[in-house]
């Protein structure tokens, strides 16, 4: 059974940093790309980043690319999303999920991902 526990969300101000972590418990880990993905009040969940099974590609949406980076570690099994310069309009629940699909591609849509996580709360003030 495979597991994904986001960490790190909270409050901060405009301008402010924060890195979000997701703990997998899973046999194995390497075999999938993950993802980062939010959904905002009202809002479709989106893509934000997508990381390959050994971190050599990564993908971001135009929203977030120069400000966000994707980053994971295969011995801890963990992926961290480091989140700069944030915007009020990054306020949102982010969430971290498997690729469904393992292969060399990285996709960006959510159906094309599971076991999410439960998500943590990002909130950015003014």
């Amino acid at each position: 059974q495979v597991q994904l526990v986001e960490s790190g969300g909270g409050e901060v101000q405009v301008g402010g940093s924060l890195r979000l972590s997701c703990q997998v418990s899973a046999r194995t880990f390497d075999q999938w790309a993950m993802g980062w993905f939010r959904q905002a009040p009202g809002s479709e969940r989106e893509f934000v980043a997508t990381i390959s099974r050994f971190g050599g590609e990564t993908k971001y949406s135009d929203s977030v690319k120069g400000r966000f980076t994707i980053s994971r570690d295969n011995g801890r099994k963990t992926v961290d999303l480091q989140m700069d310069s944030l915007r009020p309009e990054d306020t949102a629940v982010y969430f971290c999920a498997r690729q469904r699909l393992q292969n060399n591609q990285l996709y960006t849509r959510p159906n094309l991902f599971d076991n999410w996580g439960q998500g943590t709360q990002v909130t950015v003030s003014t």
